[in-house]
C-alpha cells in the first residue's frame, strides 16, 4: 500500500470518527435506566441517566428546618414597628422566621439585604418591599393552590436556594441586533438553539404567550381529517410549534418524559391521561398568577440593573421551583415546618382604632392598618355587601382605588396603596368575580395632605357601575 493510500485511508477514518463524535454529542452514553409506568408496548416509561440523577439529587436537598420557637410571650407587633404581615407571631417565632428567610435568600448579605441597619422599620430599601410581597405570594400559593402544591407547599427556599435571585428566571428576549433587512428574514422566534427549548429549533420564548399571557396551549384537533363544524381546527403549524416549545421546557424543567403527563395512545385525551396532567394544568395557571399578580406589578419597584434587556422584571417558569426534578426538592415538605408561610393570619393589635368600613350597594370604603396590606376583622366583613352586589349584577364592574399618604417616600406609599388595592381585588376574585369585571386604578394621593396616621390616608375605595 502506497503512502498516499495510507494517508487517504487514515484521513477517511479520522473524518468518520469526527462525524460519529459530532452525531453522538447530542446523546447520553449508556447505561440509562427505564421505569415502566404504563402498559407494555405503549412506550409509557421514564428514562433516567444515573450520572445526571446524582447531580440533580445533590442540587435538590432541602435544608434541615430550624427548631420550633415558643408561641408564648408578647407578639411581634407589640414589640416591633411596621411588621404588618407577621405581627401575630410571638417574638421568638418572628425571629425564627426572619432568620430562616435570611438563610434561604441572602445568607451572605444577612439582614442588611432588606433592612436599613439602624432602623428595621424603614421601608426605603426596595428589597424589603419585594420581600413583603413575596411572603404574601408564598402564603397565597400554599393556601389557594393546593391542586398543584398539595400539602407539600413552598417556602422561599423552594425557588431561591440561598440566592437573592433564583437561578431559574426569565425575561422577555432581546431583539436580534440585525433583525431589520436581514437575509435570515423573520425567524418567528425559532432556530436559535436556546436552552429554554432544549437547544431545539422550536420557538425560544414559550413563556410570554403561555406563562404571562393566556394563549391557547392545546392546538391539536379531536378528530382526524375533519375541518368543519365543532371539530374545525384553524390553528397553524406555527402555533403548534410554540406549544411543543412549552412542552420541551416543562419536560426539561421536571427531568421527565412526555409520558409523565400524557398517554402515548392518545396525547390529547384527558380521560386516559395520568393524574399528573391535571397537576400540570394547575401549575401553568399558578405560574401565570405569580407572574401577573406578584412580579409584573413590582417592575417599577426594582432598580434598572435588576430588570431585563427590555425593562421587564424577572419572572418565573416551571424550572424556578422544580430545577430538574418532578417534585421540587424531591418532595421534601418544608412548608409544614413554617405554618406562618402557609396562610395569612390576623395581625396582632395593629388594626385597632380603624373606623368601620363603609358598605353600600355601589360603593365600599375599606381601611388598613399602618404599613399593612392585609384586610382584617371588620374590614373583611365590610366587603360582604360588595360581593353580593357583584353577584346579583353580572354585568357590573368594580373599580378599585388605593389611597396613600402624602408624607414619607412617594414610591413606597404608592406601592403600599397598590398592594392594598390588589388585596381587595384578590378577595373579589376568590369570591368568584371574573378578572374582567375588576379594574385597578393607579394609586391616588389622599386629599387634604392627610398623613399616614389618618385612616383616610390608608383606605381603598371600590365603586360598582
Amino acid at each position: 500500500m502506497s503512502a498516499a493510500t495510507r494517508i487517504a485511508r487514515r484521513t477517511a477514518q479520522l473524518l468518520a470518527a469526527g462525524l460519529a463524535a459530532a452525531v453522538l454529542a447530542g446523546c447520553e452514553r449508556p447505561p440509562v435506566t427505564a421505569i415502566q409506568n404504563g402498559f407494555r408496548g405503549t412506550g409509557m416509561e421514564q428514562v433516567n441517566n444515573p450520572r445526571i440523577d446524582r447531580v440533580t439529587v445533590a442540587m435538590n436537598q432541602a435544608p434541615t428546618p430550624s427548631d420550633p420557637a415558643s408561641p408564648d410571650g408578647p407578639k411581634a407587633a407589640q414589640i416591633y414597628k411596621n411588621v404588618p404581615l407577621l405581627g401575630h407571631l410571638s417574638v421568638a417565632e418572628f425571629a425564627r422566621t426572619m432568620l430562616s428567610i435570611t438563610a434561604w435568600v441572602a445568607p451572605t448579605e444577612g439582614c442588611a439585604y432588606c433592612h436599613v441597619g439602624d432602623n428595621y422599620a424603614d421601608d426605603s430599601k426596595y428589597t424589603k418591599t419585594v420581600a413583603s410581597r413575596m411572603i404574601q405570594m408564598t402564603q397565597q400559593i400554599n393556601a389557594n393552590w393546593k391542586p398543584h402544591v398539595a400539602d407539600t407547599g413552598v417556602t422561599c427556599f423552594t425557588c431561591h436556594r440561598g440566592q437573592a435571585v433564583p437561578r431559574q428566571v426569565w425575561y422577555a428576549p432581546q431583539d436580534r441586533k440585525y433583525a431589520a433587512n436581514s437575509l435570515m428574514g423573520d425567524l418567528a422566534g425559532q432556530n436559535l438553539a436556546a436552552p429554554s427549548v432544549g437547544l431545539s429549533s422550536l420557538p425560544f420564548d414559550p413563556f410570554t404567550p403561555y406563562l404571562l399571557q393566556d394563549k391557547p396551549i392545546r392546538v391539536n384537533g379531536d378528530e382526524a381529517l375533519k375541518f368543519t363544524g365543532a371539530a374545525a381546527n384553524r390553528h397553524t403549524t406555527k402555533q403548534a410549534e410554540h406549544t411543543y416549545a412549552l412542552m420541551m421546557h416543562m419536560s426539561s424543567s421536571l427531568g421527565v418524559n412526555c409520558t409523565l403527563c400524557h398517554n402515548t395512545r392518545a396525547f390529547q385525551s384527558w380521560e386516559e391521561a395520568p393524574p399528573q396532567r391535571g397537576t400540570a394544568w394547575h401549575g401553568i395557571r399558578r405560574v401565570r398568577d405569580i407572574n401577573n399578580d406578584y412580579l409584573v406589578p413590582l417592575t417599577k419597584t426594582f432598580p434598572p440593573n435588576r430588570l431585563g434587556p427590555l425593562g421587564d422584571v424577572a419572572k418565573v417558569n416551571c424550572a424556578t421551583c422544580h430545577q430538574g426534578v418532578n417534585k421540587p426538592l424531591l418532595g421534601a415538605q418544608m412548608a409544614k415546618h413554617y405554618p406562618e408561610l402557609q396562610s395569612a393570619k390576623k395581625p396582632m393589635a395593629v388594626a385597632d382604632g380603624l373606623p368601620p368600613p363603609l358598605a353600600e350597594a355601589a360603593r365600599s370604603v375599606l381601611y388598613f392598618a399602618v404599613g399593612s396590606a392585609v384586610l382584617d376583622g371588620e374590614q373583611v366583613r365590610g366587603m360582604s355587601l360588595l360581593i353580593a352586589t357583584m353577584g346579583s349584577t353580572p354585568t357590573a364592574k368594580a373599580t378599585i382605588s388605593g389611597y396613600h399618604s402624602t408624607s414619607g417616600e412617594l414610591a413606597v406609599n404608592q406601592e403600599l396603596a397598590k398592594q392594598r388595592a390588589m388585596t381587595v381585588r384578590d378577595v373579589l376574585l376568590t369570591a368568584g368575580v371574573v378578572p374582567e369585571r375588576v379594574v385597578l386604578e393607579k394609586p391616588i394621593s389622599a386629599e387634604a395632605n392627610l398623613a399616614g396616621e389618618d385612616p383616610a390616608a390608608r383606605r381603598v375605595e371600590v365603586t360598582v357601575k
